[in-house]
């Protein structure tokens, strides 16, 4: 039976919900971090998006977005992130049903190849893929090899798509392998004890139990794919322009911070609107957020 209270180093006894006083302390470097990292930025962000050069309130920095550009480059980052997480989902929903079957040493040892990419700087990551689809890469190369025509990989939608499954599609199978490898098995049995096909039991049974995975892979997937720029920059060629981008050369060469500040803060409400659509069809994994953080 447990006892309410605990004996301290004194031999005393005091509640066991009673914290120690120094304890708050140790969320300090975390405040100091948030502060410094997140609360700050987004001030400064709200700061520049509504002001204007002379520091007076404006609405003109968020309705920018309305400029033709500016829009033709919000719809592209849309559809581009959306065709890449569909993809990523695609591939992803199988390669996790393969590891959730297979007994945890060799499910361990596959996912570990699939994270393993991840280690590497992002950045090098997709020079690598650069590297590989450009003119006279490794891919038109072994092509001249074999005497067949040469293909336009690089500066192409195609190949920005290619880097955002390429970087993102760890993020999507990791959520849906780790709930499905959570599934009951006597459930998935049971169902075909009863006499459902292999086609009846996943869309009855494991489709909707691994539903939380897929919602929370959908996110994580689609909400970089929507605000990336390093991706367009170097397998885009800079003739593909994103929405982040844009936001990019407002802030790097300078054009603006305000209108830079302003589309960012129209990107942002897009992303929570985008998330909570998503959430909207899966309640109960509101814990889902973006990076994988739970």
């Amino acid at each position: 039976m447990n006892r309410p209270f605990r004996k301290t180093s004194a031999g005393l006894e005091e509640p066991r919900g009673r914290k120690h006083p120094g304890a708050a302390w140790l969320a300090g470097p975390y405040l100091l971090w948030a502060l410094a990292f997140t609360v700050i930025p987004l001030v400064l962000i709200f700061w520049f998006g509504f002001t204007n050069a002379d520091n007076q309130f404006t609405w003109s920095n968020l309705t920018s977005i309305g400029d033709p550009d500016n829009l033709k480059a919000l719809a592209l980052a849309l559809l581009l992130a959306t065709a890449a997480t569909i993809l990523c989902l695609l591939l992803a929903y199988p390669i996790a049903l393969i590891l959730a079957g297979l007994k945890s040493g060799s499910s361990a040892l596959i996912a570990m190849l699939f994270i393993l990419p991840m280690w590497m700087n992002f950045l090098l990551r997709t020079i690598a893929w650069q590297n590989l689809l450009e003119n006279n890469g490794v891919i038109n190369t072994i092509l001249k090899f074999f005497h067949l025509p040469a293909m336009t990989l690089i500066n192409t939608p195609g190949a920005v798509i290619l880097g955002m499954v390429y970087n993102f599609l760890p993020f999507m199978i990791l959520p849906i392998y780790t709930v499905l490898s959570k599934i009951d098995r006597e459930v998935v049995m049971a169902a075909r004890d009863l006499g459902a096909g292999p086609w009846q039991t996943f869309a009855r049974i494991t489709l909707p139990l691994s539903k939380p995975g897929v919602i929370s892979g959908i996110t994580m997937v689609f909400v970089p794919s929507l605000t990336t720029f390093v991706i367009t920059d170097l397998l885009g060629g800079g003739k593909i322009q994103l929405i982040g981008n844009t936001i990019e050369q407002e802030f790097v060469q300078g054009s603006s911070w305000h209108v830079g500040s302003g589309l960012s803060i129209v990107l942002m409400i897009f992303v929570i609107a985008s998330m909570a659509l998503i959430a909207k069809y899966d309640p109960d994994s509101s814990g889902a957020v973006i990076g994988g953080q739970r």
